[in-house]
C-alpha cells in the first residue's frame, strides 16, 4: 500500500527532491571534480599547454621518498655500487617508456586501457592496475610517513596527529585531480627548485670536502668500496621497483591536447 501524504508535505517534499537532484547535477556536471580520473581523456578537456603538464610532471621526482631510497642505496651498496645501478635502472626506464609515453599521449589513455590495447586483454589490464595501485599506496605510505616525522620534527606535532594531517591534506586533490595538482605544481615548484638547490649550496659552503667523501664512501661496513656484482645487483632491484612510477607519468601525458599541425616535428611523427 502506498503512503498517501498531506498536499503541503507532498509539495514540500517534492521541493527536496528536487534540490537534491539540482545538487547532484551540478556536482556531477562538473568536468574538474570528475577530472577524467581513470581511462581515457576527452579532448575538451585536455586543454593546458605542454609546458604546464610538463612542469606537473616533474612532480614525480619531488618525492621525499626519492631522496630516502637514495640515500639507503649509498649507505648499504656504497657510492660505485649505487650509481652505477641507477644509470643502468634510468636506461632501463628509458627504453621502457619511450613506447608507453608515446602511446599514451597519442590516444590519451591511461596505464589500463594502454595495457589492454597492447593485447594483454582484460585480465593483463586488470593485473597492470592492481600493480600500480598497490605501488602508489605502498609510496604515498611511505611519503605520508617521512612528512608526518617532519610535522612531528619540525613544529612538535604529534606523530599520529601528523598521519591523519598527511593523509587528509590529499584528498582536494582527489577531487579536483590534474586541474589542482596542475595550480599546486606551478606555483610550488620554484620554491621546491630554490631550497633543494640551497640546500646542496649550504652544505658544500660548510664543508667542502663533502662532495669527494660522498664519492669515495664505500657503505656502513666500508665493504662497498669497489664494484661488486652482488652489491650491484642488490642495489638495482630496489631502484627497478620503482618502475610501475611510469604508471603515474601516464596519468600525467594522457591530458597532452591534440597536437597541431604547425607543431608537428620535422620528421612527422602522427
Amino acid at each position: 500500500m502506498q503512503t498517501q501524504y498531506p498536499l503541503s508535505e507532498a509539495m514540500n517534499l517534492s521541493i527536496k527532491v528536487l534540490k537534491r537532484r539540482r545538487t547532484y547535477n551540478a556536482f556531477v556536471s562538473n568536468e574538474a571534480i570528475e577530472d577524467y580520473s581513470l581511462r581515457s581523456a576527452a579532448r575538451s578537456f585536455r586543454r593546458w599547454p605542454c609546458w604546464l603538464l610538463a612542469n606537473t610532471a616533474l612532480g614525480g621526482i619531488t618525492f621525499l621518498a626519492l631522496e630516502a631510497i637514495g640515500a639507503m642505496l649509498v649507505l648499504d651498496y656504497g657510492y660505485l655500487n649505487s650509481t652505477a645501478a641507477i644509470l643502468c635502472a634510468s636506461l632501463i626506464f628509458i627504453a621502457t617508456g619511450l613506447p608507453i609515453s608515446y602511446y599514451a599521449s597519442r590516444y590519451n589513455v591511461d596505464i589500463d586501457l594502454l595495457t589492454r590495447g597492447a593485447g594483454f586483454g582484460y585480465f593483463g589490464s586488470t593485473l597492470t592496475s592492481l600493480i600500480y595501485a598497490s605501488y602508489t599506496i605502498i609510496y604515498f605510505a611511505i611519503e605520508a610517513a617521512i612528512m608526518a616525522k617532519a610535522l612531528e620534527v619540525g613544529l612538535g606535532i604529534p606523530l599520529s596527529i601528523g598521519y591523519i594531517v598527511s593523509s587528509v591534506v590529499v584528498i582536494p586533490l582527489v577531487f579536483y585531480g590534474i586541474t589542482l595538482i596542475n595550480k599546486l605544481q606551478l606555483y610550488t615548484q620554484p620554491f621546491w627548485i630554490l631550497l633543494s638547490v640551497a640546500l646542496f649550496a649550504y652544505i658544500l659552503a660548510n664543508d667542502p670536502s663533502a662532495l669527494p667523501s660522498w664519492r669515495s664512501y664505500a657503505g656502513i661496513n666500508g665493504a662497498a668500496g669497489n664494484f661488486e656484482p652482488l652489491l650491484f645487483g642488490g642495489a638495482l632491484s630496489v631502484v627497478v621497483s620503482l618502475m610501475p612510477q611510469i604508471g603515474e607519468q601516464v596519468d600525467y601525458l594522457r591530458f597532452l591536447p591534440t597536437r597541431r599541425p604547425k607543431t608537428a616535428f620535422p620528421g612527422g611523427f602522427p
